[in-house]
């Protein structure tokens, strides 16, 4: 039992949920003022 939640496979999908969440931040971060093209495609 950690943190208080009996079931291991309720843990998994918090570490994930968070692990992703963080994952799109970053990406977000490192691409953010990548230069595109100027019409949109």
């Amino acid at each position: 039992m950690l943190f208080g939640i009996p079931d291991p496979q309720i843990l998994i999908g918090y570490g994930l949920a968070i692990g992703l969440a963080l994952a799109c931040i970053v990406y977000g971060l490192l691409n953010w003022n990548k230069e595109g093209s100027e019409d949109g495609s």
